[in-house]
């Protein structure tokens, strides 16, 4: 259920969810997708300091602008959770009944954790919530909901650089791209692995997964004309 507790209480939730790995890959691979989308568009006869200037100059823009749309959805979807927990926490306060005061309860919860909850745990929790101070009348945005939709951000925008990096320092155009793609593939594959460790998958074929589907939408966005 979406915190609408004390600020404290809700400053922890907020934290984790920023720093959800799930979601921290997500938006990396977003970054790195659009940017490759960029760099796999340079072609061996048209790969001149110019061309090569006119691609990071849309690779770093096209990553400013995504991440600060991304970030601001981030702001919306954090107005929208909360605003739905203060409606649950309001309905709890006056429900018709116990039963459905429970199965509101039970809408909320992770399914697996409803399974296992009794009828006097369900109502355990709607007494405790429903002591809980009076929800604002407006869904506030705090500090913390700021430096997530940074956090956002530079997630999207910094995934830029270390593909683009081989393009400021190396003359050779293709020499530059091999090394570009080399680093986005051990990105990627870095990024399943550690993803594998929080899902309990294997770190190895989720890496190797990561790469191909990396792969493949790269493939499918410049192919739709992305």
């Amino acid at each position: 259920m979406t915190s609408t507790g004390s600020p404290g209480t809700e400053s922890r939730a907020r934290r984790r969810r920023v720093l959800d790995p799930t979601e921290r890959f997500s938006e990396i691979l977003f970054g790195l997708i659009m940017v490759l989308t960029f760099t796999g568009s340079l072609s061996a006869a048209e790969s001149g300091r110019q061309a090569v200037r006119t691609m990071l100059i849309g690779a770093l823009g096209c990553n400013l602008a995504w991440g600060i749309i991304d970030a601001i959805f981030y702001l919306m979807n954090t107005v929208g959770q909360r605003g739905h927990g203060i409606v649950v926490l309001r309905r709890l306060r006056n429900p018709a009944d116990a039963a459905k005061a429970h199965a509101l309860i039970a809408d909320e919860l992770p399914p697996i954790v409803a399974s296992v909850l009794r009828p006097e745990d369900f109502e355990t929790m709607r007494q405790r919530l429903a002591t809980l101070p009076d929800p604002p009348k407006r869904t506030p945005l705090y500090r913390d909901d700021f430096l997530g939709a940074l956090a956002v951000f530079l997630l999207v925008f910094l995934s830029t650089f270390p593909v683009t990096i081989p393009f400021f320092f190396m003359h050779d155009a293709m020499q530059a791209l091999r090394v570009s793609n080399a680093v986005a593939i051990v990105l990627l594959f870095v990024g399943g692995y550690r993803l594998a460790k929080f899902t309990g998958h294997r770190p190895w074929r989720m890496g190797l997964a990561m790469v191909v589907i990396g792969v493949l939408l790269v493939g499918l966005t410049i192919a739709l004309g992305g």
